[in-house]
């Protein structure tokens, strides 16, 4: 039997993320994880996506990430990829050097994913010296080591033409408060999620074509 051709079949758009516990969301349900929040914008927005695909885990430095994308099977290609990898090597005190290159192989690999420097967006690590879980820390250590880290990736990104996310300075002010973490103290709720997610999807969203309004 023919199967009928459908002239409004949509074109729907593909969204993978990488990272650790940041980007799954740790504390709050998957919906309510950045990625998933930027898929729902970019929706409400009129732009068809697929649920976005998530490689990540709590604890994740990029060399753990990294192996872990040499046996999983992704697709050939896709979209748009976000990455946001970087504070548990931060955490363990390993060296920021170390990290640019582990953290340039990673993005060279978002590169081929995508096949345009246009559709990867590296989002910066956060400041946890600011949540409750570090009350009793070196908060200045803390912050000069994420700048330190945040550099590094900043650097690598702007060298490969990349987008660049700034997040890290609302996780040192608005998402600094007390309510803006889940009850570990440490991991954001999902309103701070939801504010990396709305600066992710204007980025994507700017790259797609506006969509027309009907009356």
């Amino acid at each position: 039997m023919a199967v009928a051709h459908n002239p409004h079949k949509i074109n729907m758009h593909s969204l993978l993320s990488l990272g650790d516990s940041y980007t799954i969301g740790e504390g709050v349900p998957l919906y309510q994880s950045y990625p998933y929040q930027t898929v729902q914008l970019l929706r409400s927005a009129g732009h068809p996506f697929h649920a976005p695909e998530i490689i990540a885990r709590t604890g994740w430095t990029t060399d753990e990430l990294a192996h872990t994308l040499t046996s999983v099977r992704l697709l050939p290609c896709y979209d748009y990829v976000s990455l946001l990898i970087g504070v548990n090597n931060q955490y363990r005190g390993r060296d920021p050097q170390e990290y640019g290159g582990q953290f340039g192989q990673l993005l060279q690999r978002a590169l081929h994913l995508t096949g345009a420097a246009a559709r990867v967006f590296v989002l910066s690590i956060p400041d946890w010296g600011y949540s409750p879980f570090a009350a009793t820390r070196d908060k200045a250590l803390i912050s000069g080591e994420i700048d330190a880290f945040n550099a590094t990736a900043e650097a690598i990104t702007q060298q490969q033409k990349v987008r660049f996310i700034d997040i890290t300075g609302h996780s040192r002010q608005q998402g600094a408060s007390p309510e803006s973490f889940v009850v570990d103290g440490l991991h954001p709720a999902a309103a701070t999620y939801r504010w990396w997610a709305q600066q992710l999807a204007d980025v994507i969203g700017a790259t797609l074509p506006r969509q027309m309004e009907v009356d």
